[in-house]
């Protein structure tokens, strides 16, 4: 958990590295899954070293992108990789928990999540403020990499029980991912 869950100190600071590299493909996958257009809000939790932050402020180059971690480390290592981005307002990040996101209702068009739902202390608590925080017909996307621990089986099911629609799994030698949507009337 020091190293990849909630990281910090040393060992923070060494996962921060090896997840640069080692979420980053799956991260792309992802994210290309949930189709990012140029003027979309989007929002990343557990945004870790800041790779895929880096690549949704490419993806969404005339919306914003907002990410969420619990870890004061990843933000530093965020900050540091996105501080252009952050600084022409383009970025937002903070520090802070799934469970309480500091964003308005309906904020986001996109959010995404790279082998972080596995750590949170509530993962249905979790997902409910996820969608709190989307616009009606917004799209989520979960990945995971084989490393995660993550299970796919019953993913989906989970995602609709805290109130999404069209949940589905999808599997890639990168990892698997599950997509979802905000009902439009919720």
């Amino acid at each position: 958990m020091r190293a990849f869950g909630r990281p910090r100190g040393i060992l923070g600071r060494l996962g921060g590295v090896i997840m640069a590299r080692m979420n980053a493909d799956c991260g792309a996958w992802v994210a290309g899954l949930l189709e990012v257009r140029p003027g979309d809000a989007v929002l990343e939790v557990g945004f870790g070293p800041g790779v895929i932050i880096q690549r949704l402020a490419d993806m969404a180059s005339s919306g914003r992108v907002a990410g969420v971690d619990q870890s004061q480390e990843m933000l530093a290592q965020a900050s540091a990789r996105n501080a252009a981005a952050i600084q022409s307002r383009c970025v937002d990040l903070s520090c802070g928990s799934v469970e309480e996101m500091p964003f308005a209702d309906h904020s986001f068009d996109k959010v995404i999540a790279i082998n972080s739902m596995q750590v949170w202390p509530d993962a249905m608590l979790g997902l409910r403020e996820v969608r709190r925080v989307m616009k009606p017909g917004a799209r989520v996307a979960l990945g995971f990499t084989g490393y995660s621990g993550q299970q796919n089986r019953g993913l989906a099911e989970t995602l609709t029980a805290a109130g999404f629609s069209e949940a589905h799994v999808v599997e890639s030698d990168l990892g698997f991912g599950v997509l979802a949507t905000k009902p439009s009337k919720s």
